[in-house]
């Protein structure tokens, strides 16, 4: 009997690695043994964290190799390798590489640039079990770094290893206590200067009771771990969606680099888009940007399907669509697509958001190449390995501004293993004329400074950095400089009258309440007030503020999980004045 049950399991394994999986578990995976999650972890990395200080890279840093899995979706693989082999090289895990040569071949893929590697695997959702870049001393050495897949797919979960393997690079491993931690890659957000992002879902799969058999940790443990193997200072946790199955912030979030968001918006009320709204809010008022500035927010439509629906039941269970699951590969930026009049608007949001860039569409809502109905898009399936030596440059792109007799320093941090020779800023303030150059000077701790000329009001300033390194290597920033660029605006000087004392409750969201909820407040000067929550029948439940609204718009919270069931009044109060609004909390 004990023969025949292993049996069973094992056949069990092999049925998985024939399926076509989705991001999210199968029904048939749902009872599968703790064994199962961590079966692939016999020969892993380094588990011990790196004694040197440790990077992670954004991911609009420069990268040498994209990987995929070769299984279902070939379609959408063949036009992923097209457009990422003028990029870099393509490492493609498969079980028969002459398949996919035959295929590439047919489909008028040409085949350069890539790399087979063959290997067992459970699924085609790379994102979410391969390792991920870091560098050593910022930019000294190359590592990758994995965690325990959270899903029972032994052979995905031993995918890094092979990767770093075939690679030669080091990998380290967050695989054996108490450093073993649950994670998964499209819940993994990185600013490449210590900030991370992620749901909640990080907290849930490493707390008592989790089904992967790792030990318990708190979300302080977490964070620790987090720092020593990713180098991360700042770990931002973001309360779960509703409609969301898998919970992984890449389906509806996206960092463009270490200051802009990209968001996905929801029609009002619909789906997901008030939790959605209530924890970007949470985020840009309790967290600035690696440069004490606070985020910007760029929004682009979640599209629904062809007969109307979006995420969750009352919306009519649509599949997740999203655009914000794309993937940079250096110059290029591959974006899922869904239908004409959503994907024109969203194209364009992209082409303005990110200038220069290569923005290649490929339909992932096609007969046949459905690949969004299972809960991923193009995000989900690839994953990015850095180049060996990189060149960083870090630079906050300058504000607009109403300076108009004195130049605007730019300063930037450049680095390179072998050191920096040189640096030059390029300007412009005409993208059909000349860009014109002005050396940088060192100034010590990897910084270098310049400055930009003084410029009349109306003026828009292009400009990008360059670095040279001792080795010969050159970089710029943004790296597709100089079709694409920072720019800041020279304004003219003006100023409007308002009245101090006004302010205004705005719409409380997401309103049905049952996570993280915003109180957003608007005030035209600084004025004593107090916000509190009443049930129906008058008695205070909490005060949530009292003392000095700020001049502007100002965000309060409250966690609705924390009360009971029902119905509230929000009222701000302020020398007499009160404006009230009702909350339900579900």
């Amino acid at each position: 009997m004990k023969k025949l049950t292993v049996l069973s399991l094992l056949l069990t394994t092999f049925s998985f690695a024939q399926q076509n999986l989705p991001v999210g578990f199968a029904s048939s995976e749902l009872s599968a043994p703790q064994w199962m999650y961590n079966q692939g972890g016999s020969s892993r990395g380094l588990t011990s964290p790196p004694t040197l200080p440790i990077r992670t890279a954004g991911e609009w840093e420069e990268v040498q190799t994209l990987l995929i899995t070769w299984t279902s979706y070939p379609s959408i693989h063949a036009q992923i390798v097209d457009a990422a082999q003028e990029e870099c090289e393509v490492l493609i895990s498969c079980s028969d590489s002459n398949a996919v040569k035959s295929y590439l071949t047919n489909s008028g893929v040409p085949l350069t640039n890539i790399d087979y590697l063959e290997v067992d695997y459970n699924t085609i959702w790379q994102r979410d079990y391969s390792a991920h870049t870091a560098y050593l001393n910022d930019v000294d050495s190359l590592v990758l770094v994995e965690w325990i897949y959270n899903r029972p797919r032994p052979d995905d979960d031993a995918m890094p290893t092979e990767q770093a393997n075939h690679k030669g690079i080091t990998l380290y491993s967050t695989t054996q206590a108490p450093n073993d931690l649950v994670n998964t890659g499209g819940n993994w957000m990185v600013d490449g200067f210590g900030t991370a992002f992620a749901s909640s879902l990080i907290l849930e799969e490493n707390e008592a009771g989790n089904p992967y058999g790792v030990t318990t940790k708190t979300e302080a443990e977490i964070d620790t771990i987090v720092k020593k193997f990713h180098g991360i200072e700042r770990y931002i946790k973001m309360d779960a969606l509703p409609y969301d199955g898998i919970n992984h912030i890449d389906m509806h979030m996206k960092l463009l680099d270490e200051e802009r968001l990209l968001i996905g918006e929801f029609p009002d009320g619909i789906s997901d888009g008030p939790q959605i709204e209530a924890n970007i809010q949470y985020v840009l008022s309790n967290f600035n940007s690696v440069y004490g500035t606070p985020y910007e927010v760029t929004r682009i439509p979640m599209p629904p399907s062809t007969g109307g629906d979006y995420p969750g039941w009352p919306y009519g269970n649509g599949s997740y669509r999203t655009y914000t699951n794309c993937v940079f590969i250096n110059g290029t930026v591959i974006v899922p697509t869904y239908r004409e009049e959503y994907d024109t608007t969203a194209l364009r949001i992209l082409e303005e958001s990110l200038p220069g860039y290569n923005i290649v569409p490929i339909d992932c809502d096609n007969s046949g190449a459905n690949i969004i109905s299972q809960s991923g898009a193009i995000h989900c399936i690839t994953n990015t390995i850095g180049v060996a030596e990189p060149l960083l440059i870090r630079h906050q792109n300058l504000p607009d501004t109403y300076v108009t007799n004195s130049p605007y320093q730019v300063d930037a941090l450049i680095k390179h293993k072998s050191g920096i020779s040189s640096a030059t800023l390029y300007y412009s303030t005409d993208l059909s004329g000349v860009f014109f150059s002005v050396p940088m000077t060192a100034t010590g701790n990897d910084m270098w400074t310049a400055d930009l000329p003084q410029q009349p009001a109306g003026t828009t300033v292009y400009y990008y950095i360059e670095g040279n390194a001792n080795s010969g290597k050159t970089q710029v920033r943004p790296i597709v400089a100089p079709d694409g660029y920072f720019h800041f605006k020279v304004l003219d000087n003006g100023s409007v009258g308002v009245n101090e004392n006004a302010f205004e409750l705005q719409d409380v969201f997401p309103n049905p309440a049952s996570a993280i909820t915003c109180i957003p407040v608007f005030s035209n000067g600084e004025v004593s007030a107090t916000i509190k929550m009443y049930d129906l029948t008058g008695n205070l439940v909490e005060t949530i503020f009292s003392g000095s609204l700020p001049m502007g718009e100002s965000k309060y919270f409250i966690h609705a999980n924390e009360y009971a069931a029902g119905a509230y009044m929000i009222e701000v109060e302020s020398k007499g004045n009160k404006q009230v609004q009702r909350l339900m909390i579900r």
